[in-house]
Protein backbone atom coordinates (compact mmCIF):
# COMPACT_ATOMS: atom_id res chain seq x y z
CA UNK A 1 0.00 0.00 0.00
CA UNK A 2 2.88 2.35 0.81
CA UNK A 3 4.19 1.82 -2.73
CA UNK A 4 0.94 3.02 -4.29
CA UNK A 5 0.73 6.03 -1.92
CA UNK A 6 4.23 7.17 -2.87
CA UNK A 7 3.56 6.58 -6.54
CA UNK A 8 0.29 8.56 -6.43
CA UNK A 9 2.05 11.44 -4.64
CA UNK A 10 4.76 11.59 -7.27
CA UNK A 11 2.20 11.50 -10.07
CA UNK A 12 0.18 14.31 -8.44
CA UNK A 13 3.32 16.43 -8.06
CA UNK A 14 4.25 15.91 -11.71
CA UNK A 15 0.71 16.74 -12.83
CA UNK A 16 0.78 19.93 -10.72
CA UNK A 17 4.04 21.06 -12.28
CA UNK A 18 2.64 20.41 -15.76
CA UNK A 19 -0.48 22.41 -14.90
CA UNK A 20 1.49 25.38 -13.55
CA UNK A 21 3.65 25.38 -16.65
CA UNK A 22 0.54 25.55 -18.81
CA UNK A 23 -1.32 28.18 -16.78
CA UNK A 24 1.43 30.57 -15.70
CA UNK A 25 1.92 33.98 -17.43
CA UNK A 26 5.32 35.11 -18.63
CA UNK A 27 6.67 37.80 -16.26
CA UNK A 28 6.56 41.26 -17.83
CA UNK A 29 9.51 42.40 -15.76
CA UNK A 30 11.99 40.25 -17.63
CA UNK A 31 14.77 42.39 -19.08
CA UNK A 32 14.87 42.02 -22.85
CA UNK A 33 17.77 42.59 -25.19
CA UNK A 34 16.13 45.80 -26.48
CA UNK A 35 15.86 47.35 -23.00
CA UNK A 36 19.50 46.57 -22.36
CA UNK A 37 20.43 48.33 -25.61
CA UNK A 38 18.45 51.45 -24.56
CA UNK A 39 20.41 51.65 -21.31
CA UNK A 40 23.69 51.33 -23.20
CA UNK A 41 22.78 54.14 -25.56
CA UNK A 42 21.84 56.40 -22.60
CA UNK A 43 25.25 55.77 -21.04
CA UNK A 44 26.91 56.63 -24.36
CA UNK A 45 25.03 59.99 -24.53
CA UNK A 46 26.18 60.82 -20.97
CA UNK A 47 29.78 60.02 -21.80
CA UNK A 48 29.54 62.02 -25.02
CA UNK A 49 28.39 65.08 -23.10
CA UNK A 50 31.32 64.74 -20.69
CA UNK A 51 33.80 64.52 -23.58
CA UNK A 52 32.40 67.65 -25.21
CA UNK A 53 32.63 69.58 -21.92
CA UNK A 54 36.30 68.59 -21.49
CA UNK A 55 37.05 69.54 -25.12
CA UNK A 56 38.01 66.00 -26.13
CA UNK A 57 35.64 66.18 -29.11
CA UNK A 58 34.56 69.16 -31.22
CA UNK A 59 31.00 70.54 -30.92
CA UNK A 60 30.21 69.57 -34.56
CA UNK A 61 31.42 65.98 -34.10
CA UNK A 62 29.63 65.73 -30.79
CA UNK A 63 26.36 66.82 -32.41
CA UNK A 64 26.60 64.30 -35.22
CA UNK A 65 27.41 61.50 -32.78
CA UNK A 66 24.56 62.49 -30.50
CA UNK A 67 22.09 62.39 -33.39
CA UNK A 68 23.26 58.84 -34.38
CA UNK A 69 23.11 57.54 -30.79
CA UNK A 70 19.66 59.05 -30.29
CA UNK A 71 18.41 57.40 -33.46
CA UNK A 72 19.63 54.00 -32.31
CA UNK A 73 18.14 54.52 -28.87
CA UNK A 74 14.72 55.34 -30.34
CA UNK A 75 14.84 52.16 -32.45
CA UNK A 76 15.75 50.03 -29.44
CA UNK A 77 12.98 51.66 -27.40
CA UNK A 78 10.47 50.84 -30.16
CA UNK A 79 11.56 47.20 -30.20
CA UNK A 80 11.27 47.01 -26.40
CA UNK A 81 7.68 48.32 -26.46
CA UNK A 82 6.71 45.95 -29.26
CA UNK A 83 8.18 43.00 -27.33
CA UNK A 84 6.22 43.82 -24.18
CA UNK A 85 2.95 44.02 -26.09
CA UNK A 86 3.62 40.65 -27.73
CA UNK A 87 4.54 39.14 -24.36
CA UNK A 88 1.29 40.30 -22.82
CA UNK A 89 -0.66 38.75 -25.70
CA UNK A 90 1.25 35.43 -25.57
CA UNK A 91 1.65 35.24 -21.80
CA UNK A 92 -1.46 33.16 -21.31
CA UNK A 93 -2.12 30.03 -23.36
CA UNK A 94 -5.54 29.70 -25.06
CA UNK A 95 -8.06 27.97 -22.85
CA UNK A 96 -8.81 25.18 -25.39
CA UNK A 97 -5.14 24.31 -25.83
CA UNK A 98 -4.61 24.32 -22.08
CA UNK A 99 -7.51 21.94 -21.48
CA UNK A 100 -6.36 19.62 -24.29
CA UNK A 101 -2.80 19.51 -23.01
CA UNK A 102 -3.97 18.84 -19.47
CA UNK A 103 -6.18 16.00 -20.76
CA UNK A 104 -3.24 14.43 -22.61
CA UNK A 105 -1.17 14.53 -19.41
CA UNK A 106 -3.96 12.83 -17.44
CA UNK A 107 -4.37 10.13 -20.09
CA UNK A 108 -0.63 9.41 -20.19
CA UNK A 109 -0.40 9.13 -16.42
CA UNK A 110 -3.46 6.88 -16.31
CA UNK A 111 -2.00 4.67 -19.05
CA UNK A 112 1.24 4.41 -17.07
CA UNK A 113 -0.67 3.18 -14.01
CA UNK A 114 -2.69 0.68 -16.07
CA UNK A 115 0.41 -0.59 -17.87
CA UNK A 116 2.26 -1.13 -14.63
CA UNK A 117 -0.73 -2.95 -13.11
CA UNK A 118 -0.63 -5.43 -16.02
CA UNK A 119 3.09 -5.73 -16.72
CA UNK A 120 4.80 -4.57 -13.56
CA UNK A 121 5.89 -6.54 -10.54
CA UNK A 122 5.27 -4.50 -7.39
CA UNK A 123 7.80 -5.29 -4.72
CA UNK A 124 10.13 -7.08 -7.15
CA UNK A 125 13.66 -5.74 -6.89
CA UNK A 126 15.92 -4.70 -9.72
CA UNK A 127 17.93 -7.44 -11.44
CA UNK A 128 21.29 -6.00 -12.52
CA UNK A 129 23.51 -8.17 -14.68
CA UNK A 130 25.91 -8.95 -11.81
CA UNK A 131 23.06 -10.21 -9.64
CA UNK A 132 21.72 -12.38 -12.47
CA UNK A 133 25.15 -13.88 -13.04
CA UNK A 134 25.54 -14.45 -9.30
CA UNK A 135 22.19 -16.27 -9.18
CA UNK A 136 23.19 -18.32 -12.22
CA UNK A 137 26.40 -19.34 -10.45
CA UNK A 138 24.38 -20.29 -7.37
CA UNK A 139 21.99 -22.38 -9.46
CA UNK A 140 24.92 -24.05 -11.20
CA UNK A 141 26.64 -24.90 -7.92
CA UNK A 142 23.51 -26.13 -6.18
CA UNK A 143 22.36 -28.65 -8.80
CA UNK A 144 21.22 -31.99 -7.39
CA UNK A 145 23.63 -34.88 -7.67
CA UNK A 146 23.04 -37.67 -10.16
CA UNK A 147 21.52 -39.90 -7.47
CA UNK A 148 19.16 -37.16 -6.24
CA UNK A 149 18.09 -36.23 -9.77
CA UNK A 150 17.40 -39.87 -10.62
CA UNK A 151 15.19 -40.27 -7.56
CA UNK A 152 13.19 -37.15 -8.48
CA UNK A 153 12.89 -38.30 -12.10
CA UNK A 154 11.77 -41.80 -11.11
CA UNK A 155 9.05 -40.36 -8.86
CA UNK A 156 7.63 -38.24 -11.66
CA UNK A 157 8.16 -40.80 -14.42
CA UNK A 158 5.93 -43.49 -12.98
CA UNK A 159 6.17 -47.25 -13.59
CA UNK A 160 8.14 -48.51 -16.59
CA UNK A 161 6.19 -50.02 -19.50
CA UNK A 162 5.89 -53.78 -19.71
CA UNK A 163 8.64 -55.54 -21.66
CA UNK A 164 7.99 -58.29 -24.16
CA UNK A 165 8.82 -61.60 -22.40
CA UNK A 166 10.91 -62.86 -25.31
CA UNK A 167 12.90 -59.66 -25.42
CA UNK A 168 13.39 -59.80 -21.65
CA UNK A 169 14.70 -63.36 -22.05
CA UNK A 170 17.14 -62.23 -24.73
CA UNK A 171 18.32 -59.38 -22.51
CA UNK A 172 18.97 -61.77 -19.66
CA UNK A 173 21.11 -63.91 -21.96
CA UNK A 174 22.98 -60.79 -23.10
CA UNK A 175 23.65 -59.79 -19.49
CA UNK A 176 25.00 -63.25 -18.71
CA UNK A 177 27.20 -63.22 -21.82
CA UNK A 178 28.67 -59.83 -20.91
CA UNK A 179 29.24 -60.99 -17.33
CA UNK A 180 31.19 -63.99 -18.65
CA UNK A 181 33.14 -61.81 -21.14
CA UNK A 182 33.57 -58.40 -19.43
CA UNK A 183 35.97 -57.23 -22.13
CA UNK A 184 33.55 -57.88 -25.03
CA UNK A 185 33.17 -54.38 -26.51
CA UNK A 186 30.34 -55.29 -28.87
CA UNK A 187 28.43 -57.02 -26.09
CA UNK A 188 28.85 -54.02 -23.77
CA UNK A 189 27.69 -51.67 -26.52
CA UNK A 190 24.56 -53.72 -27.11
CA UNK A 191 23.91 -54.03 -23.40
CA UNK A 192 24.18 -50.28 -22.79
CA UNK A 193 21.85 -49.41 -25.67
CA UNK A 194 19.25 -52.01 -24.87
CA UNK A 195 19.18 -51.28 -21.14
CA UNK A 196 18.44 -47.66 -22.04
CA UNK A 197 15.77 -48.75 -24.54
CA UNK A 198 14.09 -50.86 -21.82
CA UNK A 199 14.05 -47.93 -19.40
CA UNK A 200 16.78 -49.36 -17.16
CA UNK A 201 18.62 -46.07 -17.31
CA UNK A 202 21.07 -46.59 -14.47
CA UNK A 203 21.99 -50.03 -15.75
CA UNK A 204 22.38 -48.49 -19.21
CA UNK A 205 24.89 -45.82 -18.27
CA UNK A 206 26.71 -48.19 -15.92
CA UNK A 207 27.18 -50.52 -18.91
CA UNK A 208 28.46 -47.53 -20.89
CA UNK A 209 30.97 -46.82 -18.12
CA UNK A 210 32.15 -50.43 -18.31
CA UNK A 211 32.50 -50.08 -22.08
CA UNK A 212 34.68 -46.97 -21.65
CA UNK A 213 36.78 -48.74 -19.02
CA UNK A 214 37.22 -51.73 -21.33
CA UNK A 215 38.37 -49.48 -24.17
CA UNK A 216 40.84 -47.67 -21.91
CA UNK A 217 42.80 -45.02 -23.78
CA UNK A 218 40.94 -46.00 -26.93
CA UNK A 219 37.65 -44.58 -25.64
CA UNK A 220 36.49 -41.81 -27.94
CA UNK A 221 34.80 -38.50 -27.30
CA UNK A 222 31.60 -40.01 -28.69
CA UNK A 223 31.77 -42.75 -26.02
CA UNK A 224 31.92 -40.14 -23.25
CA UNK A 225 29.23 -38.01 -24.90
CA UNK A 226 26.95 -41.06 -25.02
CA UNK A 227 27.64 -41.69 -21.34
CA UNK A 228 26.69 -38.11 -20.52
CA UNK A 229 23.48 -38.33 -22.53
CA UNK A 230 22.50 -41.58 -20.82
CA UNK A 231 23.00 -39.91 -17.44
CA UNK A 232 20.89 -36.91 -18.51
CA UNK A 233 18.08 -39.24 -19.59
CA UNK A 234 18.29 -41.06 -16.26
CA UNK A 235 18.12 -37.70 -14.44
CA UNK A 236 14.93 -36.71 -16.23
CA UNK A 237 16.62 -34.24 -18.58
CA UNK A 238 18.76 -32.43 -16.00
CA UNK A 239 22.47 -32.05 -16.77
CA UNK A 240 24.03 -32.98 -13.44
CA UNK A 241 27.62 -32.42 -12.36
CA UNK A 242 28.44 -36.04 -13.14
CA UNK A 243 26.98 -35.78 -16.64
CA UNK A 244 28.79 -32.49 -17.20
CA UNK A 245 32.08 -34.19 -16.32
CA UNK A 246 31.43 -36.82 -19.02
CA UNK A 247 30.69 -34.11 -21.61
CA UNK A 248 33.82 -32.20 -20.58
CA UNK A 249 35.93 -35.30 -21.18
CA UNK A 250 34.23 -35.80 -24.55
CA UNK A 251 35.12 -32.24 -25.57
CA UNK A 252 38.70 -32.67 -24.38
CA UNK A 253 38.99 -35.58 -26.80
CA UNK A 254 36.82 -34.11 -29.57
CA UNK A 255 36.36 -30.32 -29.22
CA UNK A 256 33.68 -30.29 -31.95
CA UNK A 257 31.60 -33.19 -30.63
CA UNK A 258 28.06 -32.06 -31.41
CA UNK A 259 26.26 -34.16 -28.80
CA UNK A 260 28.46 -32.86 -25.97
CA UNK A 261 28.14 -29.25 -27.15
CA UNK A 262 24.36 -29.60 -27.29
CA UNK A 263 24.11 -30.79 -23.70
CA UNK A 264 26.58 -28.20 -22.42
CA UNK A 265 24.33 -25.58 -24.04
CA UNK A 266 21.31 -27.18 -22.38
CA UNK A 267 23.09 -27.02 -19.03
CA UNK A 268 23.80 -23.30 -19.55
CA UNK A 269 20.14 -22.68 -20.28
CA UNK A 270 19.02 -24.66 -17.24
CA UNK A 271 21.23 -22.53 -14.99
CA UNK A 272 20.35 -19.00 -16.07
CA UNK A 273 22.94 -18.39 -18.79
CA UNK A 274 20.93 -18.21 -22.04
CA UNK A 275 23.66 -16.02 -23.55
CA UNK A 276 26.17 -18.88 -23.45
CA UNK A 277 23.60 -21.49 -24.44
CA UNK A 278 22.64 -19.45 -27.49
CA UNK A 279 26.21 -19.20 -28.75
CA UNK A 280 26.68 -22.97 -28.49
CA UNK A 281 23.37 -23.91 -30.10
CA UNK A 282 23.60 -21.37 -32.89
CA UNK A 283 27.07 -22.69 -33.68
CA UNK A 284 25.70 -26.24 -33.89
CA UNK A 285 22.97 -25.17 -36.32
CA UNK A 286 25.54 -23.52 -38.55
CA UNK A 287 28.32 -26.11 -38.41
CA UNK A 288 26.67 -29.54 -38.22
CA UNK A 289 24.52 -31.50 -40.71
CA UNK A 290 20.90 -30.45 -40.92
CA UNK A 291 19.73 -33.96 -39.97
CA UNK A 292 21.93 -34.16 -36.86
CA UNK A 293 19.79 -35.48 -33.97
CA UNK A 294 20.29 -32.35 -31.83
CA UNK A 295 19.16 -29.90 -34.49
CA UNK A 296 15.42 -30.60 -34.14
CA UNK A 297 15.22 -29.70 -30.41
CA UNK A 298 17.53 -26.74 -31.01
CA UNK A 299 15.30 -25.34 -33.75
CA UNK A 300 12.25 -25.76 -31.52
CA UNK A 301 13.81 -23.52 -28.84
CA UNK A 302 16.48 -21.34 -30.48
CA UNK A 303 14.28 -18.28 -31.17
CA UNK A 304 13.07 -18.01 -27.57
CA UNK A 305 16.62 -18.63 -26.38
CA UNK A 306 17.89 -15.88 -28.70
CA UNK A 307 15.37 -13.44 -27.22
CA UNK A 308 16.50 -14.31 -23.69
CA UNK A 309 20.11 -13.81 -24.79
CA UNK A 310 19.34 -10.32 -26.11
CA UNK A 311 19.34 -11.23 -29.81
CA UNK A 312 16.15 -9.40 -30.76
CA UNK A 313 16.29 -9.88 -34.57
CA UNK A 314 17.72 -13.39 -34.76
CA UNK A 315 16.87 -15.58 -37.73
CA UNK A 316 17.93 -19.25 -37.52
CA UNK A 317 20.18 -20.43 -40.35
CA UNK A 318 18.27 -22.04 -43.19
CA UNK A 319 17.56 -25.73 -43.17
CA UNK A 320 18.40 -28.08 -45.98
CA UNK A 321 15.74 -30.25 -47.45
CA UNK A 322 12.01 -29.81 -48.09
CA UNK A 323 9.95 -27.48 -45.92
CA UNK A 324 6.51 -28.25 -44.53
CA UNK A 325 5.03 -26.35 -47.47
CA UNK A 326 7.06 -28.49 -49.89
CA UNK A 327 5.71 -31.65 -48.27
CA UNK A 328 2.16 -30.35 -48.44
CA UNK A 329 2.60 -29.51 -52.12
CA UNK A 330 4.13 -32.93 -52.77
CA UNK A 331 1.02 -34.61 -51.42
CA UNK A 332 -1.01 -32.93 -54.19
CA UNK A 333 1.40 -33.76 -57.04
CA UNK A 334 0.95 -36.34 -59.73
CA UNK A 335 3.36 -39.31 -59.59
CA UNK A 336 5.41 -37.78 -62.42
CA UNK A 337 5.69 -34.42 -60.62
CA UNK A 338 6.55 -36.09 -57.34
CA UNK A 339 9.29 -38.15 -59.00
CA UNK A 340 10.71 -34.99 -60.58
CA UNK A 341 10.80 -33.33 -57.15
CA UNK A 342 12.58 -36.36 -55.65
CA UNK A 343 15.19 -36.31 -58.40
CA UNK A 344 15.74 -32.60 -57.80
CA UNK A 345 16.33 -33.20 -54.08
CA UNK A 346 18.79 -36.02 -54.85
CA UNK A 347 20.68 -33.80 -57.28
CA UNK A 348 20.86 -31.03 -54.66
CA UNK A 349 22.34 -33.52 -52.18
CA UNK A 350 24.82 -34.68 -54.82
CA UNK A 351 25.91 -31.10 -55.60
CA UNK A 352 26.34 -30.25 -51.91
CA UNK A 353 28.46 -33.33 -51.21
CA UNK A 354 30.58 -32.65 -54.31
CA UNK A 355 31.27 -29.03 -53.28
CA UNK A 356 31.18 -29.10 -49.46
CA UNK A 357 31.44 -32.74 -48.44
CA UNK A 358 29.39 -34.10 -45.56
CA UNK A 359 28.98 -36.86 -42.97
CA UNK A 360 28.83 -40.50 -43.95
CA UNK A 361 25.06 -40.52 -43.40
CA UNK A 362 24.62 -38.07 -46.28
CA UNK A 363 26.84 -40.15 -48.58
CA UNK A 364 24.92 -43.31 -47.70
CA UNK A 365 21.63 -41.51 -48.30
CA UNK A 366 22.79 -40.40 -51.75
CA UNK A 367 23.95 -43.90 -52.71
CA UNK A 368 20.71 -45.59 -51.60
CA UNK A 369 18.57 -42.87 -53.21
CA UNK A 370 20.32 -43.23 -56.58
CA UNK A 371 19.86 -47.00 -56.46
CA UNK A 372 16.18 -46.58 -55.66
CA UNK A 373 15.90 -44.23 -58.65
CA UNK A 374 17.47 -46.93 -60.83
CA UNK A 375 20.74 -45.05 -61.44
CA UNK A 376 23.04 -47.85 -60.30
CA UNK A 377 26.05 -46.64 -62.27
CA UNK A 378 26.21 -43.31 -60.48
CA UNK A 379 25.39 -45.01 -57.16
CA UNK A 380 28.38 -47.35 -57.52
CA UNK A 381 30.69 -44.48 -58.51
CA UNK A 382 29.63 -42.37 -55.55
CA UNK A 383 29.94 -45.35 -53.20
CA UNK A 384 33.54 -45.80 -54.39
CA UNK A 385 34.24 -42.10 -53.80
CA UNK A 386 32.67 -42.28 -50.34
CA UNK A 387 34.79 -45.31 -49.40
CA UNK A 388 37.93 -43.38 -50.32
CA UNK A 389 36.89 -40.54 -48.00
CA UNK A 390 36.15 -42.83 -45.02
CA UNK A 391 38.74 -45.52 -45.71
CA UNK A 392 39.91 -45.67 -42.07
CA UNK A 393 36.43 -45.63 -40.49
CA UNK A 394 35.03 -49.17 -40.34
CA UNK A 395 31.63 -48.08 -39.06
CA UNK A 396 31.29 -45.54 -41.87
CA UNK A 397 32.30 -48.15 -44.45
CA UNK A 398 29.63 -50.48 -43.07
CA UNK A 399 26.99 -47.79 -43.55
CA UNK A 400 28.11 -47.24 -47.16
CA UNK A 401 28.04 -50.99 -47.82
CA UNK A 402 24.53 -51.15 -46.36
CA UNK A 403 23.44 -48.33 -48.67
CA UNK A 404 24.67 -50.27 -51.71
CA UNK A 405 22.15 -53.01 -50.82
CA UNK A 406 19.14 -50.74 -51.27
CA UNK A 407 16.66 -52.22 -53.77
CA UNK A 408 17.12 -50.96 -57.33
CA UNK A 409 14.22 -48.94 -58.73
CA UNK A 410 12.17 -49.06 -55.52
CA UNK A 411 11.29 -45.37 -55.87
CA UNK A 412 10.08 -45.64 -59.46
CA UNK A 413 6.63 -46.82 -58.44
CA UNK A 414 4.02 -47.46 -61.13
CA UNK A 415 5.85 -45.23 -63.63
CA UNK A 416 8.73 -47.68 -63.98
CA UNK A 417 6.60 -50.73 -63.65
CA UNK A 418 8.40 -51.75 -60.47
CA UNK A 419 7.33 -52.11 -56.91
CA UNK A 420 5.45 -49.39 -55.09
CA UNK A 421 7.58 -46.63 -53.59
CA UNK A 422 9.43 -47.85 -50.50
CA UNK A 423 11.56 -46.33 -47.82
CA UNK A 424 15.35 -46.44 -48.24
CA UNK A 425 16.76 -49.66 -46.96
CA UNK A 426 13.48 -51.53 -47.32
CA UNK A 427 13.88 -55.17 -48.11
CA UNK A 428 11.99 -57.52 -50.38
CA UNK A 429 8.82 -58.63 -48.71
CA UNK A 430 5.34 -59.38 -50.01
CA UNK A 431 3.65 -56.10 -50.90
CA UNK A 432 -0.02 -55.28 -51.46
CA UNK A 433 -1.77 -57.01 -54.31
CA UNK A 434 -3.53 -55.20 -57.16
CA UNK A 435 -6.81 -55.80 -55.33
CA UNK A 436 -5.35 -54.27 -52.16
CA UNK A 437 -4.26 -51.22 -54.11
CA UNK A 438 -7.70 -50.86 -55.70
CA UNK A 439 -9.40 -51.17 -52.30
CA UNK A 440 -7.02 -48.62 -50.79
CA UNK A 441 -7.86 -46.12 -53.51
CA UNK A 442 -11.54 -46.32 -52.55
CA UNK A 443 -10.91 -45.87 -48.81
CA UNK A 444 -11.33 -42.72 -46.78
CA UNK A 445 -8.09 -41.20 -45.39
CA UNK A 446 -8.92 -42.61 -41.93
CA UNK A 447 -9.52 -46.12 -43.33
CA UNK A 448 -6.35 -45.97 -45.40
CA UNK A 449 -4.34 -44.89 -42.35
CA UNK A 450 -5.84 -47.75 -40.35
CA UNK A 451 -4.88 -50.20 -43.09
CA UNK A 452 -1.29 -48.89 -43.16
CA UNK A 453 -1.10 -49.12 -39.40
CA UNK A 454 -2.27 -52.72 -39.51
CA UNK A 455 0.37 -53.64 -42.08
CA UNK A 456 3.15 -52.01 -40.02
CA UNK A 457 1.95 -53.66 -36.80
CA UNK A 458 1.87 -57.00 -38.59
CA UNK A 459 5.43 -56.56 -39.79
CA UNK A 460 6.62 -55.56 -36.31
CA UNK A 461 4.85 -58.55 -34.72
CA UNK A 462 6.35 -60.96 -37.24
CA UNK A 463 9.85 -59.59 -36.71
CA UNK A 464 9.46 -59.86 -32.94
CA UNK A 465 8.33 -63.45 -33.03
CA UNK A 466 10.11 -64.87 -36.11
CA UNK A 467 12.93 -62.43 -36.84
CA UNK A 468 13.75 -61.15 -40.30
CA UNK A 469 16.26 -59.41 -42.53
CA UNK A 470 18.00 -56.12 -41.78
CA UNK A 471 15.92 -54.45 -44.50
CA UNK A 472 12.70 -55.51 -42.78
CA UNK A 473 13.86 -54.31 -39.37
CA UNK A 474 14.87 -50.97 -40.92
CA UNK A 475 11.50 -50.68 -42.64
CA UNK A 476 9.65 -51.35 -39.38
CA UNK A 477 11.65 -48.72 -37.49
CA UNK A 478 11.16 -46.06 -40.16
CA UNK A 479 7.47 -46.84 -40.70
CA UNK A 480 6.60 -46.69 -37.00
CA UNK A 481 8.40 -43.36 -36.68
CA UNK A 482 6.53 -41.97 -39.69
CA UNK A 483 3.26 -42.99 -38.05
CA UNK A 484 4.23 -40.97 -34.97
CA UNK A 485 4.86 -44.00 -32.72
CA UNK A 486 8.42 -43.11 -31.70
CA UNK A 487 8.23 -45.25 -28.56
CA UNK A 488 7.42 -48.42 -30.51
CA UNK A 489 10.04 -47.51 -33.14
CA UNK A 490 12.69 -47.28 -30.39
CA UNK A 491 11.52 -50.63 -29.01
CA UNK A 492 11.82 -52.31 -32.43
CA UNK A 493 15.22 -50.70 -32.92
CA UNK A 494 16.42 -52.19 -29.65
CA UNK A 495 15.10 -55.65 -30.60
CA UNK A 496 16.77 -55.38 -34.01
CA UNK A 497 20.13 -54.74 -32.36
CA UNK A 498 19.74 -57.88 -30.31
CA UNK A 499 18.49 -59.99 -33.22
CA UNK A 500 21.22 -58.83 -35.61
CA UNK A 501 24.08 -58.84 -33.10
CA UNK A 502 27.32 -59.86 -34.78
CA UNK A 503 26.36 -58.64 -38.28
CA UNK A 504 28.01 -55.23 -38.61
CA UNK A 505 26.51 -54.41 -42.02
CA UNK A 506 23.00 -55.31 -40.89
CA UNK A 507 23.34 -53.31 -37.68
CA UNK A 508 24.61 -50.33 -39.65
CA UNK A 509 21.59 -50.47 -41.96
CA UNK A 510 19.15 -50.54 -39.04
CA UNK A 511 21.08 -47.80 -37.23
CA UNK A 512 20.94 -45.64 -40.35
CA UNK A 513 17.16 -46.06 -40.47
CA UNK A 514 16.85 -45.23 -36.74
CA UNK A 515 19.00 -42.12 -37.10
CA UNK A 516 16.98 -40.94 -40.10
CA UNK A 517 13.79 -41.47 -38.08
CA UNK A 518 15.27 -39.61 -35.05
CA UNK A 519 14.77 -42.59 -32.70
CA UNK A 520 18.38 -43.68 -32.24
CA UNK A 521 19.52 -43.16 -28.62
Amino acid sequence: MLFWILTAALVAMIALLFGLALLRRHPEEETSTASYDVQVYRDQLSDLEKDRTRGVISPEEAERTKIEISRRMLEADRQERAGKDLGRRAGEAPRGATVAAFGVVVVLLGAAFAGYAVLGARGYGDMPIRQRFAEADTSYASRPSQDEAEKQAAASRGPAPAVDPKFAELMEKLRQAVAERPGDLEGLTLLARNEMAMGNFRAGYEAQKRLIAAKGDGATGEDYAQLGEDMVVAAGGLVTREAEAAFATALDKEPKNGLALYYIGLMMGQNGRPDRAFLLWDGLLRNTPADAPWNAPIRANIEELAWLAGEQNYTPPGTRGPSAADMANAAQMTPEERMQMIRGMVEQLNDRLASEGGPVEDWAKLVSSLRMLGDTGRADAIATEARSKFVSDKEALAKIDAATQAPVGAAMGPMGGGAPMAAPGAGAMPGPSAEDVQNAAEMSPEERQQMIRGMVDGLAERLTTEGGSAQEWARAVRSLAMLGDSGRAKEIYGKAQTALAGDAAALAMVQQAAEAAKVAP
